[in-house]
């Protein structure tokens, strides 16, 4: 992945606050979900229910796919991702912590999950890159490139 690629990858994750998570269903059918998130570099942390769907979706197969999209007033401005990946829950340790820091420095307000007793019920996914899909409309109509993560 060279320097501008990166860069605009990193813009638009940066940019955006929520992404659309399509995991997979135990009967093999997809299901997408918007969620908030936060980064470490292209590492992507989500805050989920321990027990909801997407978490036991992704412990049942942990490939996902997502898509991030900077807010835009006419499809001329459109610039996004849409990433495969690997997701993974994570289990107590450096991990959920360095996952709750970029959370909360992000979102302050999930303080209050530790306040009202919400902390033992969420469960942290870490998503890592495998292929990354820049969508850019300011260059064209339906402009895409491809890169590998690294």
């Amino acid at each position: 992945m060279d320097q501008a690629f990166k860069e605009f990858v990193l813009k638009v994750i940066d940019g955006a606050s929520d992404l659309t998570l399509a995991t997979v269903r135990p009967d093999g059918y997809p299901q997408a979900t918007t969620v908030s998130f936060a980064h470490d570099k292209l590492n992507l942390f989500v805050g989920i229910g321990k027990h909801s769907q997407k978490a036991n979706n992704v412990r049942y197969n942990n490939k996902v796919s997502l898509t991030i999209n900077l807010p835009y007033h006419d499809w001329r401005e459109i610039q996004g991702l849409s990433m495969s990946a690997l997701a993974e829950v994570l289990a107590p340790g450096p991990d959920v912590e360095l996952a709750k820091s970029c959370l909360l420095k992000r979102f302050p307000q999930i303080a209050e999950w530790g306040e009202n007793g919400q902390a033992n019920e969420v469960a942290f996914l870490k998503i890592t890159p495998q292929v990354i899909s820049i969508l850019d409309y300011t260059k064209g109509f339906g402009h895409t490139e491809q890169g590998v993560a690294t």
